[in-house]
């Protein structure tokens, strides 16, 4: 056998695909990953079928079809009134994952430092260890996950090279607030640190919330990433598209290793969406749609015997069990689905430590039966 000196050493499958595995050979229901289980809108095949048929098959240029930059530029200034530039400040990517790691390996060097919020979705850390960077970790806490800043200052250094920030947040669902914003902008202030900000489910947001995007703020604008995800807006998780915004000079670095990670990105998809998404209702209602979906679900929670935690956006909701039992969030989360069908993620994965506070995290972005079945099953828990 040829040694490997491996980059992630004692780094498995990630908890989705573990507990997908799971809840497949126990034939449970699948609330652990974070896809939706109905389809698409037919429109929207159609768009892809079309731009098949028309013969837009090949390439699609490095940094993404024109149409699609041009889309999201707009979009952008709409919404946050941040101003890119589609030809030099957006880029396509194949999903927000591959856009997070590309970010990273763009900017990080051997030694440079990394500050993230935990519970994080695990990309983060392994992505800036493959590039020699060094995690350092904020721990939030249940229940409201909230961020005290004057902690998170004594973690920089001078060797502080970059901050990323989640909102709304996976797994926690919370979202930054305006007070986070302005501790976020002082502590920046006069430095070279550099903020990615992973905003996914920027349009899953609830209770009239407003989500507070980096494009919005000029001081933390200049010194961001920002990126998106077209499979949360679409429920097409599996076309894996998605964006990055960044000022020129920051691009500028980010497009030397996406030209080199990927290319380019998938031509119909990018068509069909550039499409698709000149009605702004597709997104703008998006909230509406996933609030139902997130009030049904904790509707019927409330028939068990776990603690529901807020929930002001993504497509998760988290609970406690510490009251019901003493084991590990891994252990009980095992259990719920070989003894009761349905999958969850044990929240302990999102922290490298693996701190248990005893919270799992259910995805609620099914169809209304799905839901149902899933809490029928997790009554009798």
């Amino acid at each position: 056998m040829i040694p490997i000196n491996s980059k992630l050493p004692g780094t498995a499958n990630t908890i989705f695909s573990r507990m997908t595995k799971l809840a497949n050979e126990h034939n449970a229901i699948n609330l652990s990953q974070g896809f939706p289980d109905f389809d698409t809108d037919p429109q929207l095949i159609e768009l892809v079928s079309s731009a098949m048929h028309s013969g837009f098959n090949q390439y699609a240029p490095m940094t993404g079809l024109p149409a699609l930059r041009m889309l999201i530029s707009d979009k952008t200034k709409n919404l946050y009134q941040g101003e890119y530039n589609p030809e030099t400040e957006v880029t396509i990517t194949a999903g927000g994952t591959q856009a997070l790691y590309t970010a990273i390996a763009a900017c990080i060097s051997p030694g440079d430092e990394v500050v993230i919020f935990e519970p994080a979705y695990d990309s983060y850390a392994a992505a800036i260890k493959m590039h020699g960077g060094l995690v350092k970790t904020y721990e939030m806490l249940p229940p409201d996950y909230k961020i005290d800043w004057d902690i998170v200052k004594k973690l920089f250094s001078a060797n502080t090279k970059m901050i990323i920030i989640n909102t709304p947040n996976n797994p926690t669902g919370s979202v930054l607030t305006e007070n986070d914003i302005d501790a976020l902008i002082k502590l920046t202030r006069g430095t070279d640190i550099l903020i990615l900000s992973d905003e996914v489910y920027e349009h899953i947001i609830f209770d009239g919330e407003k989500h507070l995007s980096m494009a919005s703020y000029p001081e933390l604008r200049e010194r961001s990433f920002i990126v998106g995800s077209f499979g949360k807006v679409l429920h097409a998780t599996g076309w894996k598209t998605g964006y990055c915004l960044a000022p020129e000079n920051l691009m500028k670095e980010f497009r030397k290793v996406h030209q080199f990670n990927v290319f380019s990105v998938n031509t119909p998809m990018q068509h069909a969406i550039a499409t698709y998404l000149q009605d702004a209702k597709k997104y703008n209602e998006l909230a509406g749609f996933f609030q139902e979906k997130r009030d049904h679900f904790r509707s019927l929670m409330s028939q068990t015997r776990f603690n529901l935690l807020p929930c002001k956006g993504s497509y998760f909701q988290c609970v406690t069990f510490d009251h019901l039992s003493d084991e590990s969030d891994v252990s009980l989360s095992t259990r719920l689905v070989t003894d009761f069908g349905v999958a969850s993620v044990p929240v302990s994965a999102f922290f490298i430590r693996n701190s248990d506070h005893h919270v799992l995290r259910f995805c609620f972005a099914k169809k209304p039966e799905t839901l149902e079945l899933a809490v029928e099953k997790l009554i009798k828990f």
